[in-house]
């Protein structure tokens, strides 16, 4: 994505159509426009050749932009989970592994980044009927390595908002629910952690379309990303427009729940009546 939306600023900045761009590497349009938004994986000659369209000549900026493409192209660690994944997904992790602050809403069960072992496997077991043990554990074995990106010395900062339905709507017997609460406690105390409960008693409120992650990214350059998951697919979002959108509904409902030291009374409150 950086690659991509450096290429697509020097390409505007010459006034270059992606038509054009494309041409230039024997590709079409639609082409140039998966790179700038990186979705694909990137050829050194085709790097080469939109540098030299574009004018950069300075050999140690096209050394760093083609580092950037070589870079690009290696596997993350996420794809040795391939095999246990929707074919959607592993663009997620990689998206969520870069950001600088995660923001999201979430209503059917508690938020990936923040289930414990226990809760997290049955979440997967009820998600993955049919599939063997092994590839249950797989996939919890993911979610846990996610994990790690909260307490890293580069931890982005995760504001979450969840709403009640999940820490009522049971995964697991009472003994996971309460180590899933007394976990969510536990984190929210964290510096780089804001945690909120949209409490029942609150009514309707912005997030009456559902569960989405807003992603943002430590490069300026770089737009901020909406993800949707659904049943088959998950949709990306990065126009202007529609992510302005889902950063006001997730403002509204920081503004609209209790704040993190009300949240954690809430959190305390359901793990006495569990």
């Amino acid at each position: 994505m950086l690659l991509g939306s450096q290429l697509r600023r020097l390409r505007e900045a010459r006034g270059i159509t992606r038509e054009a761009a494309g041409y230039s590497i024997r590709a079409s349009e639609s082409k140039i426009s998966r790179m700038e938004l990186g979705r694909v994986s990137f050829k050194t000659r085709d790097v080469e050749d939109l540098l030299t369209l574009y004018g950069i000549t300075d050999e140690a900026e096209r050394i760093s932009l083609l580092s950037l493409a070589k870079e690009a192209n290696v596997a993350g660690w996420w794809h040795s989970y391939s095999d246990v994944l929707p074919s959607w997904f592993p663009t997620y992790v990689g998206l969520e592994g870069a950001a600088s602050l995660i923001r999201a809403y979430e209503v059917q069960f508690v938020h990936g980044l923040l289930q414990t072992e226990a809760y997290a496997r049955a979440v997967v077991g009820r998600g993955m009927k049919g599939a063997s043990e092994a590839d249950v554990e797989r996939r919890v074995a993911l979610r846990l390595e996610r994990q790690k990106y909260l307490v890293n010395e580069n931890a982005p900062d995760f504001h979450i908002v969840l709403d009640e339905a999940a820490l009522r709507r049971p995964y697991g017997d009472r003994e996971v629910m309460r180590g899933q609460l007394q976990h969510l406690i536990d984190v929210s105390e964290h510096p780089n952690v804001r945690l909120q409960i949209m409490p029942f008693g609150f009514g309707g409120h912005s997030g009456e379309s559902g569960a989405f992650t807003v992603l943002s990214f430590p490069e300026s350059d770089l737009s901020d990303v909406v993800y949707l998951e659904q049943l088959t697919s998950a949709l990306y979002l990065d126009k202007a427009e529609d992510v302005a959108q889902y950063e006001k509904a997730l403002k509204e409902l920081q503004q609209d729940s209790p704040g993190p030291d009300e949240s954690r009374d809430l959190l305390r409150g359901l793990l006495q009546l569990s």
